[in-house]
């Protein structure tokens, strides 16, 4: 045995764990040492992980940072297990989000970016980038993820954009990319078609306005409908009445005029399930160019030739086809004056409050306009049709299963994919158009003319949607088309995909399409699907409530004064930020401490459950920071305890209480591993934190400290146990907490005699043994700590001083209660334990374990009497509220038989406890 400065040889720990020393340490050393390496051995089991590729402009919030740990923790396990790991790490060149960027950055120099030329704007654009683009990466360094950085992909690197353009091509000429003119969302403000993920519904109000349509050749009378959107009115193609409607059907193929329009135009009345009779008037107006659900019925009624005309510009201003007063005017600023206009011709028939969804851009925040253009489309019925089968024959898996229903949803519903954008930034379409307007598309602009003929060219303006790179990044990635080379090899197919259920359909179904049809093959097995991090309330974090939570604030801590400012930076309305300022006081009226990067990691792994919304609790977050430092505690005993010389020498075997900790850490490693292959995080942290708090630290280094007072062979076997235990601890807690484990681990390793590593990763996961399970020493263990546990709390009833060292009596079998007395004496703090038939009936008692046991002592018991007579009172209340449901016949008629029966158990138990108080109380 060695006290802890004969421990020095072997790193003897700083007193308290400072985890920013630490993770600095071991951030460095991992990179420096290159030991997150991918190159892949032949005759290894391989393990591949694509990162959600984040967007250049963003920075690390809760959600990356919650999936970054799982991803990271199933990439570390791997690798342990002996598997060639890649994890593929890389950021999304992002369209629309980076040029809005770099636009407001032009912006602050006083250069306004409609100014610049094409080439100008990307200059600034790829300048920005390589500033300020890879924020995030670093962060995620500071986290722990361990992927391999020296293969980071930018969606925008050459390699990736030559396979996009490979790609384009490729699905050109099979004739599933096309150029047509369809309805798209369109942004006013950004002049470019937005995805539907790039679109916010908000409940507004709004309201509904009732117009009549004069019939032709009666113009007194006629058909009213109900639209929110009387501007339109002026492109109206037909009106809709549902066909079973009768109170219109002898109005079917009728013909009606269109108000407020110059020239003059009429429309037919005609019948479509679309519209529902008992909403607004029961008709509707159909403008094809401004409505996809009008757009639809345009299509199922194509023989009745109805107008499809545009009504606005790009910017949502009022275009020629308007008549004369409202040309170039704003939508909105139109819309009020055809309201006005439609009440001075008698038209207006009335107008009423109305709630209902407007679509606005999630970037811009403008209401975003249904508009007829001329975009590139990529045809998706067939592809979905494979999609949907790879999952049917069970090689796309979900996790948790029922977001398989989403997934089958949006397949069996999809439609055609608007591929183009009118942006600058982003890949551009490798299409060119000859002076005839015909296409040509082509990898390059040579190969372009020479399929022209040597035509003058023009090249396409637009780009293509982000997500359409996006989909090929689990083969982009790996060096596709080139399937020869080592990491396409090894790695394609991926092993899972972690990744939120708001891009299940943009992103992963996209990805397993693409895949299947480039490749043959799933992009990966399994898709585990995690919730969304939430506030401690289940609130949705955002900035206008003032409760984001900064991953980068909780690991480093920030003080109240700067929170505040970080929060309310920015913010133009007084008013909200002085609501943010309140809230974040409230709150945070300390700030935020530094809870350090493994705490952090452990809480995200705690609430990794199968549920839909992750709940994130600071107080779950401090708990864990302190499960750190009693994981350092325990490594500072250990160290103090033991070093190899004491090592040396005739051993013990193992203790009863040797054999229950090594049992347990069996049971444990089980639980783990078990825990990890089906991705519940949740229980993986669960049973590793009640070994290593509860059972190593809380039970067995108590024994432990007994033990050490035996025999020197009796020593050297508990210290031979704390050591090896320990270090197979710290293996199986390191995916989790990788910072603090290697800390340790380097310092515990060579007293465990592990052959040397430059890190936990490169060792050996731990694998449960069944020859090392002990049921015996379990159940004689689990009394000890039934016994203990209950002498304590015996103690406190009594009102006993923790100094004092009474006299513990026991009623029982003294054979089984052998192998225990001196744990019991020490851990419970008892002079002695002395056997007896009967317990006197004046002294508190309990009863555990098949035991009988009650306290001597002889200090004045007034203190004693005193908690006795507290904890009667508090019996006689809940006898009196339980026997008050007993005798409530319609409780007993209606509650299940188990409830009346525990009711009734419980009855009977509190009886004989307050019997036993009463009894010691006038002894």
């Amino acid at each position: 045995m060695t006290d802890e400065s004969n421990a020095t040889n072997f790193g003897a720990l700083e007193k308290h764990f400072d985890a920013s020393t630490v993770e600095e340490k071991w951030c460095q050393r991992w990179e420096e040492g290159n030991l997150f390496d991918s190159s892949p051995q032949d005759g290894r089991d391989n393990y591949c992980i694509m990162l959600p590729p984040p967007n250049v402009t963003g920075t690390l919030h809760m959600g990356h940072a919650f999936q970054h740990t799982l991803m990271d923790a199933l990439t570390r396990r791997e690798r342990m297990r002996g598997r060639n790991v890649l994890w593929q790490a890389g950021t999304d060149h992002a369209g629309i989000a980076t040029q809005i960027v770099v636009t407001r950055e032009l912006a602050t120099k006083g250069i306004d970016a409609a100014t610049l030329t094409r080439e100008e704007f990307l200059c600034n654009a790829w300048a920005w980038k390589e500033q300020s683009g890879n924020t995030i990466s670093e962060q995620m360094r500071r986290l722990g993820a361990s992927c391999d950085w020296t293969r980071s992909r930018f969606t925008m690197d050459d390699k990736l954009s030559a396979t996009v353009t490979e790609v384009f091509v490729r699905l050109y000429e099979a004739g599933l990319i096309y150029r047509g003119k369809r309805l798209v969302n369109w942004d006013p403000v950004l002049l470019t078609a937005v995805s539907d993920l790039e679109v916010t519904n908000s409940e507004e109000e709004g309201v509904m306005y009732y117009v009549r349509y004069p019939f032709v050749g009666d113009e007194k009378n006629g058909i009213v409908i109900g639209t929110t959107r009387p501007e339109t009115i002026l492109v109206d193609g037909a009106i809709a009445v549902h066909p079973d409607d009768k109170r219109y059907a002898p109005l079917l193929g009728q013909q009606v005029h269109v108000p407020l329009t110059d020239p003059p135009r009429q429309i037919e009345i005609i019948a479509d399930t679309y519209v529902e009779p008992e909403f607004g008037s029961g008709c509707v107006k159909i403008t094809a160019a401004h409505d996809f659900n009008d757009y639809e019925v345009y299509k199922r009624h194509a023989d009745k030739n109805i107008p499809v005309v545009v009504l606005f510009t790009p910017d949502a201003k009022m275009n020629d086809n308007a008549p004369a007063d409202y040309r170039g005017m704003d939508r909105f600023a139109a819309r009020e004056k055809i309201v006005e206009d439609l009440k001075k011709a008698g038209l207006l028939i009335k107008s009423e409050a109305h709630q209902y969804k407007l679509p606005r851009g999630d970037r811009s925040g403008v209401v975003l306009e249904p508009m007829l253009t001329d975009q590139w489309f990529m045809r998706m019925d067939e592809m979905a049709g494979k999609a949907l089968k790879l999952a049917d024959d069970g090689k796309v898996r979900f996790v948790p299963a029922n977001w398989r229903k989403t997934y089958d949803q949006w397949l069996n519903n999809i439609q055609d994919w608007c591929l183009s954008r009118q942006l600058l930034w982003g890949h551009r379409i490798p299409a060119w158009y000859d002076e005839d307007g015909n296409i040509i598309v082509a990898c390059n602009e040579a190969d372009a003319v020479v399929k022209a003929g040597g035509k003058t060219l023009r090249r396409d303006d637009d780009v293509l949607d982000t997500w359409f790179s996006s989909a090929l990044w689990p083969f982009s990635t790996l060096g596709w088309p080139d399937t020869d080379n080592p990491h396409f090899q090894h790695y394609f197919p991926t092993s899972v995909l972690v990744t939120g259920f708001d891009i299940l359909f943009f992103w992963v179904a996209r990805m397993v399409m693409m895949s299947e049809h480039f490749t043959g093959q799933t992009p990966f097995r399994d898709v585990y699907i995690t919730g969304l991090v939430r506030d401690a309330e289940g609130q949705k974090m955002s900035k206008s409530k003032g409760n984001v939570l900064d991953p980068m604030d909780l690991i480093d801590g920030i003080d109240l004064a700067a929170l505040v400012q970080k929060r309310t930076s920015g913010l133009m309305n007084p008013a909200k930020a002085d609501a943010i300022k309140a809230t974040t006081e409230k709150y945070f009226a300390n700030g935020i401490p530094a809870y350090g990067v493994d705490a952090l990691r452990f809480t995200f792994a705690s609430l990794a459950s199968y549920g839909r919304d992750i709940k994130f609790d600071l107080e779950r977050c401090a708990g864990y920071r302190n499960f750190c430092n009693k994981l350092w505690n325990a490594a500072r005993f250990v160290l103090g305890v033991c070093d190899k010389e004491s090592e040396k020498g005739k051993m013990a075997p193992p203790s009863i209480a040797d054999r229950w900790l090594i049992s347990r850490l069996q049971h444990t490693e089980e639980a783990v591993s078990e825990a990890f292959g089906i991705y519940r995080f949740d229980l993986a942290a669960q049973a590793a934190y009640q070994f290593v708090w509860n059972e190593y630290c809380d039970w067995y280094v108590e024994i432990a400290k007994i033990q050490l007072r035996s025999d020197a062979a009796v020593a050297r076997r508990t210290r031979h146990t704390l050591v090896r235990v320990l270090e197979s601890a710290l293996r199986l807690l390191h995916p989790l907490m990788p910072f603090v484990t290697d800390e340790l681990w380097e310092k515990i390793a060579p007293l465990a005699g592990v052959p040397a590593a430059a890190s936990v990763m490169l060792t050996a996961w731990p694998e449960a043994e069944d020859t090392y399970k002990d049921t015996e020493a379990e159940v004689v263990i689990n009394r000890l700590i039934a016994l203990v546990d209950g002498c304590r709390r015996l103690r406190g009833e009594v009102g006993i001083p923790p100094a004092a060292r009474p006299v513990l009596l026991v009623c029982g079998d003294s054979t089984a209660l052998v192998p225990l007395r001196e744990c019991i004496e020490k851990l419970a703090r008892f002079e002695s334990i002395n056997m007896t038939e009967v317990l006197p009936d004046y002294l508190p008692r309990t009863d555990i374990e098949g035991f009988s046991i009650a306290i001597e002592w002889e200090a004045d018991n007034s203190v004693s009497r005193e908690l006795l007579t507290q904890k009667l009172e508090k019996l006689e209340k809940e006898l009196q509220a339980v026997q008050v449901s007993l005798t409530n016949a319609q409780f007993i008629q209606r509650a299940p038989a188990a409830v009346v029966d525990k009711k009734r158990s419980r009855c009977v138990a509190l009886q004989k406890e307050r019997d036993d108080i009463f009894r010691q109380l006038v002894g």
